[in-house]
């Protein structure tokens, strides 16, 4: 498509744009398995909770893996900075809006403290859930080992743009080829949002990629950089280079993660059925009772020293965790009982699993106010 003389663009989609269209069959919503796995582990939901201090507590890490899903711990947050952040925490919770993004950087100026990254993996290791935490990619080479030695499950290295082919000058760049090799723990690494960086992350032995810049409703990143690729787009290209990769590879399939930019039930929905494997969803669970930020919502971004990229949102309280994932819901606007409606948008549309979705047919649907 032409945007000008000097420069040519492809038409992209987001999920708001896009409908699902049904088979000619339908099945009993009991009878439909949103089960997957990555690695050697097994989750009864394809969700995986944003690694965002409003969303992921060891508490809430615990419960939500009781319930079926993943919440990966952020290494980077409030809970290696401080003892105790809960007073922090509850701050965030009434700070006054346009003084927000300046007391965020001052309580996140705080170090972090290698001695507390093992304490929390090994708090949330003792209830039996499979443990995952994250790192960004500039501190993955300084705190890993703590890391690995903690007995992490799962190692999630996400940014808002992660490349295999990092180059700068000041420092030497994390080699991920050479760190996932040598790692025993299978790896998510992202975002992307293309198909040859995804290509890319996929041959350096990553297990999963996530697709999109992260911070969904809470990031500015399009505004602060014009950095922005819709979500049915991204996810589509992606799952094509998953496509590419396994026959490049002899068969090694690559999971591929939704991540951002899914506020409903429906969202998701139309996220797996563009060819995700799971999603990555926060502002969705922040709305939870039990969440640290007490319907308020950040993520990383938001609290920037140079460059804030984010804000805090609030969200209110609809429910408990296992409300919103298993219902019952109590309105009708896709906040609640996020994985029943799963099962019934599958049902409807005649498939019975993850991968049999991702065949839906799909329709661009004008967005409807």
């Amino acid at each position: 498509m032409e945007i000008g003389r000097g420069k040519a663009g492809r038409r992209a989609y987001s999920l708001d744009e896009i409908g699902l269209v049904p088979s000619r069959r339908t099945r009993d919503p009991e009878e439909v398995s949103i089960a997957w796995q990555i690695d050697a582990y097994r989750f009864e939901l394809p969700v995986v909770v944003a690694p965002m201090d409003s969303v992921v507590s060891p508490a809430t890490a615990i419960e939500i893996g009781r319930l079926g899903g993943l919440a990966p711990l952020d290494l980077e947050g409030l809970w290696t900075r401080y003892e105790d952040p809960s007073p922090l925490l509850e701050e965030c919770a009434t700070l006054d809006a346009a003084a927000a993004t300046r007391r965020l950087q001052e309580i996140y100026a705080a170090p972090i403290q290698e001695e507390l990254i093992g304490r929390r993996i090994e708090e949330i290791r003792a209830s039996g859930v499979t443990t995952a935490v994250r790192l960004s990619p500039q501190r993955t080479v300084q705190y890993h080992k703590a890391v690995i030695d903690a007995g992490v499950d799962i190692f999630v290295i996400r940014g808002t743009t992660v490349s295999a082919e990092h180059v700068s000058g000041r420092a030497e760049p994390l080699n991920l080829k050479q760190f996932i090799y040598e790692l025993d723990v299978p790896v998510i690494v992202g975002g992307c949002a293309t198909h040859t960086a995804a290509l890319h992350l996929m041959r350096t032995g990553a297990a999963g990629v996530l697709v999109g810049f992260g911070g969904g409703a809470s990031h500015t990143t399009r505004n602060v950089l014009g950095v922005a690729v819709p979500m049915a787009t991204a996810i589509s290209d992606v799952a094509a280079a998953r496509r590419d990769y396994m026959d490049e590879s002899g068969g090694r399939y690559v999971h591929v993660i939704a991540d951002g930019g899914m506020g409903t039930s429906g969202d998701i929905a139309k996220a797996i059925a563009c060819g995700a494997d799971a999603v990555m969803v926060g502002s969705p669970l922040a709305r939870a009772s039990e969440a640290p930020g007490h319907g308020f919502h950040w993520g990383s971004e938001a609290h920037h020293p140079d460059l804030p990229r984010g804000r805090r949102v609030e969200f209110g309280t609809v429910g408990t965790l296992e409300q919103i994932l298993h219902g019952p819901s109590s309105v009708a606007d896709g906040s609640m009982n996020l994985m029943g409606a799963l099962k019934r948008t599958m049902a409807s549309t005649g498939y019975s699993d993850i991968k049999e979705f991702q065949r839906v047919e799909v329709v661009v649907a004008p967005i409807q106010r």
